[in-house]
């Protein structure tokens, strides 16, 4: 594994000794039942848990005068049902306890890690819950760096001491990709506008593995791109907010055996466009741009991983809708650049049309590739978070992809991972839903009330993304076919307030990089 350019503000050491001098605070994650297995402490938490009973769930300073960090930070995970809980509860537990050690004044602290029978990454996800604790968005490290955490440096003792070294790299490079996520996702519309997202995206990959280019020349994305300049139309006159394409590929050294296409959604922000958003909810929708910042994640992990076998290509769809005189409107009819026509019914549907242009020209590319899979990752819709609930992203396959099981693996291994998916289905009621209505028209792109009151709200912008792209002439019975799938994050990407979470890119690294996927 490679460690250059990693994101990480705070130096994680393999330590092998738990009375290391170095360290002022011992963190244990754990679940009641494995309180017998923290030989060197078992005593001390049995005592302090017969006390006080709430110990069991809830985090705990105790004195511990016999070591040279004098205190121990127990974070417990609660008593674990082994039918319903799942790893999260280590990444959780891991996020709460180094913020409570930070809060009683430790700057080195030394974490204690476990593993769990029932969960096989649980000691890598609970370092990866530590390090997300540790996180600082990106603006208040710019802006007011005295509101960072005091800690300084993080040492990891694993029960398994072998296994220690590699749990460290790989929990510093997966967290490295998940922060670039929440840098881009979480700061506000004016530091992370298009062009500042190009900026930083520039500056990540500069002298690395990872090519990139950049589309942004009016013309061009008028003749090439007329969906997303569509959107665009409105911020183009305004410098700070012109729209972006860029475009980031990983060729690996060896033989090519998978070839990834990622299509993010980064709407910077959402102002609902003509259709403007109305009663308090156009707050937040600075986090619109989440798809592209999670698709930025995956390459920072690709960049470090280096896989051998993996062909990545990544399109970042940047764009703010404004309002404005020179919005697009409902009505227009648009010519896609896959040829279709498609019929704008509401402009605050405008994540599917910045990403569809790019979807088609992913589609032409994967023609030719080598067993492509074409994705598209956006916060699309609120009737995903009103399906699945906070924390949760969606997949949903095309046939293709459906045939080989992809929404089956994908979600065993976002759930080992703490980034977990729910699967739905793309119906024929879904295609007809979004197929035109006037006459000449080809495709409708939505019907001009929010997903939350449309039924199958978060099916039928992937079945728009088919239609429009051109994918539909490559279902299973093609000559062709191509594996497509559709990743809603709107529950699981961190809403504002809330800090960005950088799903899914844990689970694409865990499906992608860390094992192989049909």
């Amino acid at each position: 594994m490679n460690s250059e350019n990693r994101t990480l503000d705070v130096e994680v050491v393999p330590v092998n000794n738990l009375n290391d001098t170095n360290y002022d605070g011992i963190l244990i994650i754990a679940s009641p039942d494995q309180i017998k297995d923290v030989e060197e402490f078992s005593g001390v938490l049995s005592n302090a848990i017969s006390l006080d009973r709430g110990l069991e769930n809830e985090v705990a300073v105790i004195p511990i005068p016999n070591y040279n960090a004098k205190r121990l930070i127990y974070s417990p995970t609660g008593t674990i049902d082994e039918d319903y809980d799942d790893v999260r509860c280590f990444r959780n537990a891991g996020t709460c306890g180094i913020r409570r050690a930070y809060k009683a004044g430790v700057k080195k602290p030394l974490v204690y890690v476990l593993g769990h029978p029932k969960f096989k990454n649980a000691a890598l996800v609970t370092l990866l819950g530590v390090l997300e604790g540790l996180y600082v968005p990106i603006q208040v490290r710019e802006l007011h760096p005295k509101k960072i955490h005091s800690v300084e440096s993080l040492g990891v003792y694993a029960q398994r001491p072998n296994d220690t070294e590699y749990l460290v790299n790989l929990a510093t490079i997966l967290e490295s990709g998940r922060r670039v996520a929440c840098d881009i996702g979480d700061a506000d519309p004016e530091r992370m506008s298009p062009p500042k997202v190009e900026e930083y995206v520039t500056n990540l990959f500069s002298d690395s593995s990872i090519s990139l280019s950049v589309v942004k020349d009016i013309k061009q994305l008028t003749e090439e791109y007329p969906l997303f300049e569509a959107v665009n139309r409105a911020a183009s006159g305004i410098e700070r907010h012109q729209g972006r394409i860029l475009y980031l590929e990983y060729v690996p050294k060896g033989t090519v055996t998978t070839t990834l296409f990622l299509v993010g959604k980064g709407v910077t922000y959402d102002t609902g466009g003509a259709d403007i958003k109305a009663g308090g909810v156009m707050a937040g929708m600075s986090r619109d741009k989440c798809g592209a910042a999670a698709v930025a994640g995956f390459f920072q992990v690709v960049n470090l991983l280096k896989p051998s076998n993996v062909r990545v290509v990544g399109g970042l769809s940047l764009v703010r809708n404004s309002v404005g005189s020179n919005s697009y409107v409902a009505d227009e009819l648009i010519k896609a650049r896959s040829g279709a026509l498609v019929r704008v019914g509401n402009t605050d549907a405008e994540g599917r049309m910045v990403m569809t242009d790019v979807l088609c020209k992913f589609k032409e590319m994967a023609q030719s590739a080598v067993n492509p899979h074409l994705y598209t990752i956006a916060t699309l819709t609120g009737h995903a978070c009103l399906t699945v609930g906070d924390g949760y992203s969606i997949v949903i396959d095309n046939g293709p992809a459906r045939k080989v099981g992809h929404a089956q693996i994908l979600q065993q291994n976002s759930e080992e991972i703490s980034d977990p998916f729910e699967i739905s289905t793309l119906r024929k009621e879904d295609l007809n839903f979004h197929k035109g209505k006037c006459l000449g028209d080809d495709v409708l792109q939505c019907n001009n009330q929010p997903s939350s009151r449309t039924a199958r709200g978060h099916q039928g912008p992937s079945a728009f993304m088919v239609l429009a792209s051109g994918l539909d002439k490559h279902g299973s019975s093609s000559s062709i076919p191509l594996k497509y799938s559709h990743l809603d994050i709107a529950a699981s990407a961190g809403d504002f307030p809330n800090p960005a979470t950088g799903a899914p890119v844990l689970a694409l690294a865990n499906t992608y990089l860390l094992k192989s996927i049909v």
